[in-house]
C-alpha cells in the first residue's frame, strides 16, 4: 500500500471550529439581544435618572425644559434638604424601622424554618401550608383589622406599631426561602454532631445557622428594601411628621413644598438612592439565595 493511499486526518487547524460556527450564529443574534436588555433596563432606570437630575435643575429650568439636562448645575436643593433636620430624622426612623424588621424577620425566619424542616410531627404539613398561604394575603387587604389591632394595643403613632406588622407579613415569604436551606442539610451531619455531644441547639447555632447564610442574607435584604419602601402601614399608624419614616416624609414634603418642583424632586431621590445602593450591593446575593433555595 502506498503512502498516498493512507487517509490522512486533517489537521487541527483544517478541522471546522464549532465554536467558531456557534459564535458567529451567537454573534449575529446577540446585538438584537443586547438592544431588548437595553431598553428594559432604560424603562427601570429612566425614571429614577429624571428625578436625581431633576433635583439639580431649577423650577424655570423644569418649566421651560421639562425633560432637559440642568443649566447651570444647582446644588442648592439637595443643600436645603441635606441640611433640613426632618429629613434626617425620618431618614432615622427608617432606619431603625428596617433594621429591627430585619432582625425580627430573619431571627425568628430561621426558628420557624428549622422546625419545619428538620423536625417531623402531626401538623407539620399544614403549618407549613399555612405560612405558604400567607404569601396570597397582602398587608393591603388586612389594613383595616391590622389598624384596629395595633390600636387596641396602644402602638398607634410608634415605630412598634409598623415594625411587629411588617414582621408577620414578612415571615411568609421568609420560611418558604429558608426551609429547602434547612431541608437539604445531611442528616448525616446531624447524627455526627450527635455522637459529638452536640445537642439540638449546638447543632442548630453551630451548623445550621453557618450553612444557611446565603438564605438569611437573602431574606434579611428583602426584609429591609421592603421596610425601607413600606408606605401604607406608616400612613395608617404614624400621626406625626416626627415620627414619619421616608416615605411618608416624601408625601408630606411633596404636599408642603408642591410649588418647589425641584426641591421635591431631591428629597425623593435622597430618599430612596440607601435602598438603591443597598439593593445593588447585595443583588448578587439574592440571586444566589434564591437559587440555592430552587436547588434545596
Amino acid at each position: 500500500m502506498s503512502a498516498s493511499a493512507v487517509a490522512v486526518p486533517p489537521l487541527p487547524a483544517e478541522r471546522p471550529s464549532r465554536r467558531r460556527r456557534d459564535g458567529g450564529r451567537l454573534g449575529r443574534s446577540g446585538p438584537m439581544t443586547y438592544l431588548i436588555a437595553f431598553f428594559f433596563v432604560g424603562i427601570c432606570i429612566g425614571p429614577v435618572a429624571y428625578i436625581v437630575i431633576g433635583g439639580f435643575r431649577s423650577n424655570s429650568q423644569i418649566i421651560l425644559s421639562p425633560s432637559g439636562f440642568p443649566d447651570p448645575w444647582e446644588v442648592g436643593n439637595y443643600a436645603s434638604v441635606l441640611t433640613s433636620g426632618i429629613f434626617w430624622r425620618q431618614m432615622g426612623n427608617s432606619a431603625i424601622a428596617a433594621v429591627a424588621t430585619t432582625a425580627g424577620v430573619v431571627v425568628l425566619g430561621v426558628m420557624a424554618s428549622y422546625v419545619l424542616a428538620r423536625y417531623h410531627f402531626r401538623g407539620r404539613t399544614a403549618l407549613y401550608s399555612l405560612f405558604a398561604a400567607g404569601l396570597m394575603f397582602p398587608m393591603t387587604v388586612a389594613i383595616t383589622p391590622l389598624y384596629i389591632l395595633v390600636r387596641e394595643l396602644g402602638l398607634m403613632n410608634s415605630l412598634a406599631g409598623i415594625i411587629l406588622p411588617q414582621i408577620a407579613f414578612a415571615l411568609p415569604v421568609t420560611i418558604i426561602i429558608l426551609v429547602p436551606f434547612l431541608r437539604a442539610i445531611p442528616k448525616e451531619l446531624e447524627e455526627a454532631a450527635a455522637i459529638d455531644g452536640a445537642s439540638r441547639l449546638g447543632f442548630f447555632f453551630r451548623m445550621v445557622v453557618p450553612l444557611s447564610v446565603p438564605g438569611v442574607i437573602t431574606v434579611g435584604i428583602l426584609a429591609f428594601v421592603a421596610s425601607w419602601n413600606s408606605y401604607m402601614l406608616p400612613l395608617f399608624i404614624l400621626n406625626d411628621e416626627t415620627s414619619y419614616t421616608l416615605p411618608l416624609g416624601v408625601q408630606a414634603f411633596a404636599a408642603q413644598y408642591s410649588v418647589d418642583t425641584a426641591r421635591v424632586l431631591a428629597f425623593t431621590s435622597l430618599s430612596m438612592i440607601p435602598a438603591l445602593i443597598f439593593f445593588s450591593l447585595f443583588e448578587r446575593r439574592i440571586v444566589g439565595g434564591l437559587t440555592g433555595a430552587v436547588k434545596g
